[in-house]
């Protein structure tokens, strides 16, 4: 694929991305805003570097978010292949929401690794998921089919032969 389908050639696999989120207002009587990530997709030089609004119809407001690099690395080969093992592989985007306007949020980064989204929820993150295109997701299990080795699984000695103290 070429680099200008948003696909790298380079030493380090990488991809440069584009987030479109998605703000509500008063969705409901209990919220006066509501995001949602709509879609991750393949940086064009058409985007540009800043946030633009796509669309705004008043209640619902359409942002794209420009300038993501997601870039693999051999030590995150197990959230590859934990991510393409799920059936429907996804990004995973953190975002956040202004404190001092509530009204704004936006994207803070993007990955493909499974562990990485775990981190993240264990760290309290917003973190949302959208599917990826059958490309990107052949291209990252071209690069996870390479560098994924799975842990060898040991035999665990029965508990009944081992001495009580040494026992779990």
């Amino acid at each position: 694929m070429s680099a200008d389908q948003g696909l790298p050639t380079t030493a380090r696999p990488s991809v440069q991305v584009a987030v479109v989120m998605e703000r509500e207002a008063e969705p409901n009587q209990w919220e006066a805003w509501r995001f949602r990530l709509v879609d991750v997709v393949p940086a064009e030089p058409a985007f540009g570097t800043a946030p633009r609004v796509l669309r705004d119809d008043g209640k619902v407001q359409r942002q794209l978010f420009p300038g993501f690099e997601v870039a693999l690395f051999r030590d995150e080969a197990e959230g590859y292949h934990l991510n393409l093992a799920s059936g429907t592989p996804v990004w995973f985007v953190v975002w956040r929401i202004a404190d001092e306007d509530p009204s704004r949020a936006w994207p803070e980064t993007v990955s493909v690794s499974y562990n990485e989204a775990g981190r993240w929820l264990d760290a309290q993150e917003r973190v949302d998921n959208v599917p990826m295109s059958p490309d990107i997701a052949a291209w990252l299990r071209a690069y996870t089919d390479e560098h994924y080795r799975p842990e060898p699984k040991q035999r665990r000695r029965p508990q009944s032969f081992l001495a009580p103290g040494e026992r779990r």
